[in-house]
């Protein structure tokens, strides 16, 4: 609905402003009038779409509450920094990373703003400039512009002393913001092709990912940063006061000291940006809007004998008959399909994360490496739910129990192709980070034990409580069945936590009798083979009921 409307009013009035802009003289009028109709359209879009539900307005003014409550505080926290003898490397670092963060969310987060999509106004009679000015005026309507005022009026509070900074530090506010939205508009504008593409929604998707290794490397830096003070940062600070944008208050910090040239030269720096940042966008705008895209061209990549050629020599390391038939098709699910990829993503760097983390820290432990088999063996839980309703097709070639346990096992197999040397690898570095090389075999042992476990559960599962996976939106659940991913997910990890109990118990004795210092090398043996019995245990328990409740299955995984 809002398409039609936006069209319809770009069309009568951006039109004559672009019209009366080319005639000569009137042009700077034009130019004006094309800015107050683009934010104008800005405007309008905002509250016409909150005017679709009450959900939605709802949750855009708890959004805004909850941003601007954390600005404030951030305002209050920067001003309470005045006079610290290091804030001002603190300063320049939280704008570096605030540059930052509107330099990539747009590509993470392509569809919040709309404006951000400047082929709406491709059939245009517009000239490339004026449509850049008109779209940086538009982006400074929003409440992430808001925040970075604030951010930004606290950094200047936070490091600007004496009247000379004071009047620096007014410029550099302004100059500080245009540079975060200028970051932003260059980046979408161009990479917006790839954002609307299939790959550029499975970068959409692995926006998780970032924000949870994020978390991570802050909560890192902040523990570093409460043991040893803000007095690390200055080498950084001393670097990013030239990086723009924080080199805007890098010039205030410098006015403040009465390094006049200094702050000049810092001035100049984050001004030669902007102008390159303008000057990049209004070249990608231009070979945006008169470039022709992939849907006007005939595609000149290669021809589908030469992908199956290619597709081959891979194909060719695995299993002959169903088995490989399988392996490859959960393999392509991994690399293809957005959610399959996004899970299996954050598994992969979670798993990694925290062992390594928590060896960073000095608070780790070789048994950490075993969140390494523990979250990529989640992957095998609900394993007909990523096929969705194509399931139906994967059910047709299930008519025994046999047949059920060789499409179990291959996918398990796919699994293991990953999960195996991932395993390893994380377990070697753990105990390489922790100087415990002695303890690998011990640690080693239980990731495989608990990977098999997991395996064997995970299969289990998949066939008892089945759910869907909704191929749009950010949901992994489709709705009325959480309970059911719950009772799946957790359930099967504690039954795997169950099935390790011999391991452990194992590794406990070995370690009490004796010291166990000589014979802990026995759990890498008896845990490899511990947990491949466990895994075709489990498979060959899960197949029956997998053949047996095929109908169910289907049902299930094929809502949402």
């Amino acid at each position: 609905m809002t398409g039609p409307t936006d069209t319809t009013g770009a069309t009568g009035t951006t039109g004559r402003a672009a019209t009366t802009g080319a005639a000569g003289a009137p042009r700077t009028a034009g130019a004006t009038g094309l800015t107050g109709t683009v934010v104008r359209l800005k405007l309008a879009l905002l509250r016409n779409g909150l005017r679709q539900s009450g959900g939605r307005r709802a949750a855009y003014v708890a959004s805004a509450v909850v941003t601007l409550l954390i600005a404030a505080l951030q305002l209050l926290g920067l001003i309470a920094l005045r006079g610290h003898e290091h804030a001002a490397s603190l300063v320049v670092l939280l704008v570096a990373v605030l540059g930052l963060g509107w330099a990539v969310m747009p590509l993470f987060f392509p569809s919040g703003d709309e404006t951000l999509d400047p082929t709406r106004l491709v059939m245009l009679p517009l000239r490339p400039r004026p449509l850049v000015r008109a779209l940086l005026a538009a982006s400074l309507v929003g409440i992430g512009p808001l925040f970075t005022v604030l951010m930004l009026t606290g950094s200047a509070v936070a490091v600007a002393h004496g009247a000379v900074a004071y009047a620096v530090a007014v410029p550099a506010v302004v100059l500080g913001l245009l540079l975060c939205v200028a970051f932003a508009r260059t980046v979408a504008t161009a990479n917006l092709r790839l954002l609307t593409s299939r790959r550029g929604r499975d970068l959409a998707v692995l926006s998780g990912l970032l924000v949870a290794i994020g978390a991570q490397v802050v909560n890192f830096g902040a523990q570093r940063l409460g043991s040893a003070g803000l007095g690390q940062l200055d080498p950084l600070g001393d670097v990013l006061a030239w990086v723009p944008p924080a080199s805007v208050f890098g010039a205030v910090d410098a006015a403040s000291d009465g390094s006049y040239g200094v702050a000049l030269a810092r001035f100049a720096v984050s001004g030669a940006a902007l102008a390159l940042l303008l000057a990049a966008w209004t070249r990608s705008l231009t070979r945006l809007m008169t470039a022709p895209d992939g849907s006007t061209l005939q595609a000149a990549g290669p021809s589908a004998r030469e992908r199956a050629a290619t597709a081959g020599g891979g194909r060719r390391l695995l299993p002959d008959g169903r088995t490989g038939t399988v392996m490859e098709r959960s393999l392509r699910y991994i690399w293809r399909d957005p959610k399959t990829k996004a899970a299996w993503a954050t598994s992969l760097a979670i798993g990694l994360i925290v062992p390594v983390f928590n060896a960073l820290q000095g608070t780790g432990s070789v048994y950490f490496a075993c969140f390494a088999a523990g979250m990529l063996g989640v992957q095998m839980y609900n394993q007909f739910g990523q096929d969705t309703s194509a399931f139906w097709m994967v059910a047709l070639t299930i008519s025994s129990p046999r047949d059920a346990y060789a499409e179990l096992r291959a996918r398990a197999l796919a699994l293991l192709v990953i999960t195996l040397p991932y395993t390893v690898l994380v377990t070697a570095l753990t105990t390489a980070m922790l100087g415990a090389w002695s303890r690998l075999p011990e640690a080693l042992g239980l990731s495989l034990a608990l990977l098999g476990a997991m395996l064997a559960t995970g299969a289990w599962a998949s066939a008892r409580f089945p759910y869907s996976i909704p191929q749009e939106g950010h949901k992994n659940v489709a709705p009325g069945q959480a309970g059911l991913a719950w009772i799946s997910i957790l359930g099967g990890m504690v039954a795997a936590a169950l099935l390790c109990a011999p391991v452990i118990g194992l590794t406990v004795w070995l370690h009490v009798s004796s010291g166990g210092t000589d014979l802990t090398w026995l759990l890498l043996p008896v845990g490899a083979v511990y947990g491949a019995a466990i895994a075709v245990l489990g498979l060959r328990l899960a197949a029956p009921r997998t053949a047996a409740r095929l109908p169910e299955i289907l049902a299930a995984v094929s809502k949402g």
